[in-house]
C-alpha cells in the first residue's frame, strides 16, 4: 500500500524536474540568442563606423550624386531659429539614448551637369567627419539618430557655388527644411562685404561656424567658432611663459582697418628699443623678393629642405622682417581686431601661441561663448577706446593678471581647440547639453584650469550635506527686540532650523531673560565686547555644521525662502549661499572700487544680514584672517560681509550664490530683457 502511494509522488516529482530543466535550457538558449543578437549588432555597427572609415581612405570609391541646376529648389534660411521653433526636440527624445545621436550622410562627390565637383572637400572637413564618426554620437541608422550631419563642405565660402550647395542640401534624403541638420563653417562671407554667416540657403539647419556678429547669431541655436588656421601641420606648441616674451603688445594682422592702423601707428614709441608695441603690416614686394631670394639660395646651399613660399609666413616694421606666427610666441599681448572679415584666424594663431588676445572687435560673438568666460582668458576693449589701448593695458593690466590671463589662454586652447576634430567633438557636447538640459555642466566646470582653480573643496565634505542635521541661525542684535521676536517666531516655522544662537552685543543691557519657543530652543550669549566680528565667532553652542547668519532686522524673509536657502546651501557647502546681493567693480574712470547694488545680470559677492555657510569659515575668520583686516571692520562697524566673502573665495576660487526670493523675482523680470534673461542663466544665480 506504502508502494503505490509514492508512485503518484514520484511522478510529480518527475514532472516537476522535467518543467524546470526545460525552462532552464530555454533560458540558456534565449540568452544566448540575445548575446549573439547583441554581439551582432555591435559587429555591424563596428563595421558600419569602419565602413565610414574606409570611406575616408578612399575617395575615388564615393558615389557621384549630381545635382540639378534646375532641379530642386535652395531651402530659404530662416535667421529667426531659436531652439524651440527650429528643432525638433522629440525626435531626440524617441531614439532611447540618454544623449544626442549623430546620423553622417555617405561621402559622396556632388557634381554638376557637367560633371564637375561643386564642393571641393578639404583635409579639415575629413577630420571634422571621422572626429564625429568615431564619437560615442554616432549612429548608423538614421531612424535612430537626433541630427544629422551632411557630408558636404562649407568651411569657406570662398571655395562654394552657394547656388548649387544649397540645391545639394535640399536634396539630401532626410533634409526636411533643414531640421535637426548641423553644418560647420570657418570663413562666412564672400568679397567685397563678408557678410559675417554663412551665405548658403540652408532652411532650419544649425550653423557651428566662426565671425559670427551679434545681429548675425541665432542665440541659443547656433555655435560660435575660432576661424582655424590650418597652416600648423601639427606642429609642436610652444609655451613661452610670460617673462620670456620680450614684446609686450604685437599688431600682426594683414588686412588691419587703415584707421585701425593710425590709431596704433600714434601709439608707437619713438625709440625702438622700447618693446612695448610692436605695430606689423603686410611685407612690401621688394622685401618679399629679397626673403624669397635668401630662401631659395639657402635652400640650394642644403641649409633647408625646399619648402614652398609664402608671403603670410612673413610681416615687417620697415625694414625689419619678422616670421610669422613664431613673432607671436615671442609676445605677451596679441591685437585682435575687425578687419575684411568680423573673424580673424589671428585669435586662434594668439591662444595657439599662448599670447593673449586683446579683443578689439565690439560686435564679434567669441568662439564658445555660450560657455566659456573669455573674461579670464583676454583683454577686451571697446573700438572707440583704442587710441589709448596701449596707455590702458600698462596702467590697469598687472603682471600677475597676465600670468594668469595666459594660463587660462593655454589651457582653453588645448582643451577646446587644439584641432578640428576637438572643435567637432565640443560642438556635440555643447548641443547634447542643449537637449538634455540635466547633463549640462555648470558655466564653471567649462572654464575651470585644474592648474590655477582652487580647491573643489577644501572641507572634504560629500557633494551634498546630510539633511537631517539642518542649521543653526545665528542672529546678530543690539537691543531691538520687537524685530528680534519676529524674527525667532520666523525661524520657528523652518523646518530645517534646529536653533537660534542670539549674539547679544549690548553690554550696557541685558538680554531678555526667556526668548525660547516649544518648538525652538534659542541660546543667548553675550560677548565681552561690542564687535562687529562676533557674529562669525566659532560658539561652542553651533553644533550643525550649516550656519545662516542674520541681522535682527531682516524680517521680509518667509520661511519656505529660508528652507529652499538650506536645501541649495546642501547642494553647494563649501560656498557661501546669500539672499542680498552686492555688485563690486573697479572703475578705471575713478581709479577707485564701485560698490553698488543695482540689479544686473552679474553678482560679485552676497551679504552676511542673511547667508548660509558652513561652519569652518568661523574658524578661518576668527584664527586667519589678517588681524589689522578684522581690526578695521570691528573699528568701522562695517563691511564683515566683504571679508567673508573674499575669505570664502580665496579659499575655493568660486563664487558666491545669489538665493532669488519672490520679490527679487518679480523685480528682476520687470527690468529684464529677453537677452538679458538668457545671460542671467549662465551665472550662478538660483
Amino acid at each position: 500500500m506504502k508502494f503505490y502511494r509514492r508512485i503518484p509522488c514520484s511522478r510529480n516529482f518527475l514532472n516537476v524536474l522535467i518543467s524546470l530543466v526545460i525552462v532552464t535550457g530555454s533560458l540558456i538558449v534565449a540568452a544566448g540568442v540575445a548575446f549573439l543578437l547583441l554581439e551582432a549588432i555591435h559587429h555591424l555597427r563596428s563595421g558600419q563606423v569602419t565602413d565610414l572609415n574606409s570611406q575616408l581612405q578612399s575617395p575615388s570609391q564615393w558615389e557621384s550624386i549630381v545635382v540639378q541646376s534646375k532641379g530642386i529648389a535652395p531651402t530659404p534660411s530662416v535667421h529667426s531659429c531659436h531652439h524651440h521653433s527650429c528643432f525638433d526636440v522629440y525626435r531626440c527624445g524617441c531614439t532611447h539614448h540618454s544623449h544626442i545621436t549623430v546620423y553622417v550622410y555617405p561621402l559622396a562627390h556632388f557634381i554638376d551637369e557637367d560633371g564637375v565637383e561643386i564642393n571641393p572637400i578639404s583635409k579639415e572637413f575629413l577630420e571634422i567627419v571621422e572626429a564625429v564618426a568615431n564619437s560615442r554620437y554616432y549612429v548608423s541608422d538614421p531612424k535612430d539618430a537626433c541630427i544629422f550631419f551632411p557630408t558636404i563642405d562649407l568651411l569657406n565660402e570662398n571655395n562654394l557655388r552657394k547656388d548649387m550647395i544649397g540645391r545639394a542640401l535640399a536634396g539630401l534624403k532626410y533634409w526636411n527644411e533643414g531640421t535637426n541638420h548641423l553644418l560647420f563653417n570657418f570663413l562666412p562671407g564672400t568679397a567685397p562685404h563678408f557678410t559675417p554667416r554663412l551665405g548658403v540657403e540652408r532652411g532650419k539647419a544649425i550653423v557651428a561656424g566662426a565671425g559670427f556678429s551679434s545681429h548675425t547669431f541665432r542665440r541659443n541655436f547656433d555655435i560660435s567658432l575660432p576661424v582655424f588656421n590650418p597652416a600648423y601641420n601639427n606642429q609642436p606648441v610652444t609655451n613661452n611663459s610670460i617673462d620670456q616674451r620680450p614684446w609686450y603688445l604685437v599688431s600682426s594682422q594683414v588686412n588691419l582697418h587703415r584707421d585701425y592702423y593710425e590709431e596704433l601707428l600714434a601709439q608707437t614709441p619713438g625709440n625702438p628699443m622700447q618693446r612695448q608695441l610692436l605695430l606689423l603690416h603686410i611685407c612690401s614686394d621688394t622685401v618679399l623678393q629679397r626673403i624669397q631670394r635668401q630662401h631659395q639660395t639657402s635652400s640650394r646651399s642644403g641649409a633647408q629642405d625646399e619648402k614652398p613660399f609664402s608671403k603670410l609666413q612673413y610681416r615687417c616694421r620697415g625694414e625689419q622682417v619678422f616670421p610669422y606666427p613664431q613673432i607671436l610666441e615671442e609676445s605677451q599681448l596679441c591685437l585682435v581686431s575687425r578687419g575684411g572679415r568680423l573673424g580673424q584666424a589671428v585669435l586662434y594663431d594668439a591662444l595657439r601661441a599662448g599670447c593673449v588676445p586683446v579683443i578689439v572687435a565690439d560686435t564679434l560673438v567669441l568662439p564658445l561663448s555660450q560657455v566659456l568666460d573669455w573674461r579670464v582668458a583676454s583683454v577686451q576693449v571697446y573700438e572707440d577706446d583704442l587710441p589709448e589701448l596701449l596707455l590702458m593695458l600698462q596702467r590697469d593690466l598687472s603682471s600677475d593678471r597676465l600670468a594668469q590671463l595666459q594660463q587660462q589662454v593655454q589651457w582653453l586652447y588645448a582643451q577646446y581647440f587644439s584641432s578640428v576634430g576637438t572643435l567637432a567633438l565640443t560642438t556635440l557636447d555643447l548641443l547634447n547639453e542643449r537637449v538634455f538640459p540635466m547633463q549640462r555642466r555648470r558655466r564653471a566646470l567649462w572654464n575651470r584650469n585644474p592648474a590655477t582653480a582652487g580647491a573643489d573643496n577644501p572641507l572634504f565634505l560629500p557633494l551634498t550635506a546630510p539633511p537631517h542635521e539642518g542649521f543653526t541661525a545665528v542672529i546678530l542684535t543690539y537691543d531691538r527686540l520687537d524685530s528680534l521676536q519676529q524674527m525667532i517666531q520666523t525661524l520657528s516655522r523652518v523646518p530645517s532650523c534646529k536653533k537660534a544662537l542670539v549674539v547679544w552685543n549690548n553690554q550696557q543691557k541685558s538680554p531678555p531673560a526667556s526668548l525660547s519657543l516649544d518648538n525652538l530652543v534659542v541660546a543667548v550669549v553675550r560677548p565681552p565686547e561690542n564687535r562687529l566680528s562676533n557674529r562669525f565667532f566659532p560658539y561652542n553652542e553651533i553644533t550643525t555644521q550649516a550656519i545662516l547668519s542674520l541681522d535682527d532686522d531682516i524680517n521680509m524673509m518667509t520661511p519656505d525662502e529660508l528652507e529652499f536657502g538650506y536645501q541649495v546651501w546642501r547642494e553647494f557647502p563649501d560656498r557661501l549661499v546669500g539672499f542680498p546681493s552686492r555688485n563690486v567693480l573697479w572703475s578705471n574712470a575713478s581709479r577707485s572700487w564701485k560698490y553698488d547694488s543695482e540689479w544686473t545680470n552679474e553678482v560679485s559677492m552676497v551679504l552676511t544680514g542673511a547667508a548660509f555657510y558652513h561652519k569652518y569659515w568661523s574658524h578661518v575668520y576668527t584664527t586667519e584672517l589678517l588681524p589689522s583686516v578684522r581690526d578695521w571692520v570691528d573699528q568701522h562697524m562695517n563691511c564683515e560681509d566683504i571679508a567673508l566673502n573674499f575669505v570664502i573665495a580665496n579659499r575655493t576660487g568660486k563664487a558666491p550664490i545669489k538665493q532669488m526670493t519672490c520679490s527679487d523675482i518679480s523685480d528682476l523680470l520687470n527690468n529684464l530683457t529677453y537677452s538679458d534673461i538668457s545671460d542671467l542663466l549662465n551665472t550662478d544665480v538660483l
